[in-house]
């Protein structure tokens, strides 16, 4: 296993940014009771640090990093094993509904899968890369292309016409689902982000600049994570506990072993091999509960497998640092 004191470096901010969201939106909830719901800090402030990050805070980050990642070697082979992971989710979560048997209705089928296959390789996977001592800057090209050409156009291309197939929910919509989701990816501030970094990545800055932009990038990754945390203090069920357990083994376990192996045996090895297995073994990604909302699935499965595959996390990530480290 891993040195205690590279989970110790790793989990001691991870753990802080997060469990200070957890007491800020504890506290809010505790100043607020009896108010509306809806006007309430505890949901006011993650809506809105979210739309921060979203639009600006992760964008600036991107940019930042981007100019210390180095974008040589076989980076652009991110994406692709974004995508046979995210097919192989799928596969798993149809092949466990056929072999359990069972007849799930249509949106806790289409909340299952989608937990299944997408993670949340930007909020959490991010940090993580960036924080572990044997990858960090240098390598967060991987993480980054794993992201923006991988899961964030699975979820708002490939997720949405899933979503828009498993829902209750009758579509009148005057575009396929696939145009619909060709539309949020185009309209992405990550997408434009990305393209700007790699446009001003060889443009020189002072070092005053630089240390700017470096210091900013990193404030964002724990503004992530605080946001992490505001999110797990709102859960407020834990249903569907056995089926969210088997999305988290999907998720958590079987796909970053598959990647792992298959990445060494087509010679694929050290930092930029546990980039992808760390990005395939992320959580569920927070765009599940936004597609779920949207075409009217299973929230409280959804809900569930994020919260239980985000503990699950802490337990899993030693698993891929002892087995798959740089040597």
């Amino acid at each position: 296993m891993p040195p205690f004191g590279v989970l110790l470096r790793l989990y001691l901010p991870i753990a802080s940014g997060v469990l200070a969201g957890v007491g800020v939106g504890y506290l809010f909830a505790q100043l607020q009771k009896g108010q509306d719901p809806s006007q309430r800090l505890y949901q006011q402030v993650p809506l809105a640090l979210g739309k921060f990050l979203f639009w600006v805070g992760i964008p600036i980050s991107i940019v930042g990093f981007m100019r210390r990642a180095d974008l040589g070697g076989a980076v652009y082979l991110a994406p692709v094993v974004a995508w046979v992971a995210m097919l192989l989710g799928l596969g798993l979560s149809r092949l466990w509904i056929t072999l359990r048997g069972h007849t799930w209705p249509r949106s806790t089928q289409g909340s299952f899968s989608l937990a299944s296959m997408l993670g949340n390789t930007g909020y959490i996977g991010f940090p993580v890369v960036l924080l572990l001592p044997q990858l960090g800057v240098s390598v967060f090209s991987w993480a980054l292309f794993y992201d923006v050409l991988g899961t964030l156009l699975g979820a708002y291309g490939l997720g949405v016409i899933l979503a828009a197939k498993f829902s209750d929910r009758p579509q009148a919509l005057s575009r396929p689902a696939w145009i619909n989701g060709l539309f949020e990816v185009l309209r992405n501030p990550i997408i434009l982000a990305f393209l700007a970094g790699l446009a001003l990545k060889p443009v020189p800055l002072s070092p005053r600049l630089e240390a700017l932009s470096y210091g900013l990038s990193w404030s964002v990754v724990m503004l992530c994570l605080l946001l992490m945390g505001l999110r797990i203090q709102q859960i407020r069920t834990w249903r569907h506990l056995s089926r969210a357990g088997a999305s988290t083994v999907i998720k958590l376990l079987l796909l970053p072993l598959v990647v792992g192996l298959g990445l060494t045996a087509i010679g694929i090895d050290g930092p930029p091999r546990l980039v992808m297995v760390i990005q395939s073994g992320m959580p569920s990604a927070f765009a599940n509960l936004v597609l779920a909302e949207a075409y009217n699935l299973d929230r409280d499965l959804s809900v569930t497998c994020v919260g239980l595959s985000s503990v699950g996390l802490l337990f899993t990530l030693p698993l891929w640092l002892w087995g798959f480290a740089p040597t």
